[in-house]
């Protein structure tokens, strides 16, 4: 009996060797790699609290994200900043496209050479007049000639009187007047002239253009219409007001 009670107490007290030897070895610490930094904390044991990220890591990111905010960041990601806004280039091939398309439209409604039409529109645009008014009035005036003279003296496509000319370039020569890009800038500057002089009234301006300005403010005074039908001829079925913003 007494020997089978000594050996309960060798055993229990080689479990208590036991348990004290495992947890000695559990609080030792782990030994550095080399090169590197020894643990401040002295513990690395599976016990051990995770160490925070060194200074300029990223940030744990959460392991799910909604789908809209994933695919938000992938393309912020992707897509290049653009510092001067949309893609300029783009704009004005775009641009191009459409002033070329309304050429070529002007050049097969009135049945004129491309070259010729775009020198029409171009002209037009820069004098602030409506395209299709611009059209019109070359072909009531000239049909299209560039070098139409009238008998009373008229040059060019848009028919200029020299004296009506010079009021707007001083030097201008005859033959200069039988440019088409100097015949155009000239007598459709002086139309938007007389539409904003007669405050958008496009059948006064057209007729003042034709008859002179005597002669219509002769027929006012008067207290008869001054039309003769050649505002009838450029306006007809035209439902804009001559010129531009």
């Amino acid at each position: 009996m007494h020997r089978r009670y000594a050996t309960r107490r060798l055993a229990k007290v080689f479990t208590a060797a036991v348990i004290v030897f495992s947890l000695a070895l559990l609080a030792t610490p782990e030994p550095s790699p080399r090169g590197s930094a020894p643990d401040p904390s002295g513990s690395r044991g599976p016990l051990a609290a995770p160490t925070a990220p060194a200074m300029g890591s990223l940030p744990i990111q959460p392991l799910w994200r909604p789908a809209g905010e994933v695919l938000k960041r992938s393309k912020a990601a992707s897509a290049p900043a653009l510092p001067f806004g949309p893609d300029l280039k783009e704009r004005a091939r775009g641009e191009s496209l459409s002033r070329w398309h309304r050429i070529y439209t002007y050049s097969a409604q009135y049945r004129v050479k491309p070259e010729l039409a775009r020198r029409i529109f171009d002209a037009a645009i820069t004098a602030g007049i409506e395209p299709e008014l611009g059209f019109r009035l070359v072909r009531v005036e000239s049909e299209f000639n560039p070098s139409a003279v009238s008998p009373a003296g008229a040059l060019g496509l848009t028919q200029l009187m020299l004296g009506t000319a010079r009021e707007f370039q001083s030097n201008v020569t005859r033959d200069q007047l039988l440019d088409p890009d100097i015949n155009l800038r000239i007598g459709f500057t002086y139309l938007r002239g007389l539409i904003r002089e007669y405050k958008g009234n496009l059948k006064l301006a057209l007729l003042v253009y034709n008859r002179g300005p005597v002669a219509v403010q002769r027929s006012l005074s008067m207290g008869l219409d001054p039309a003769n039908g050649y505002d009838s001829m450029v306006t007809k079925g035209y439902r804009g007001r001559g010129y531009l913003d």
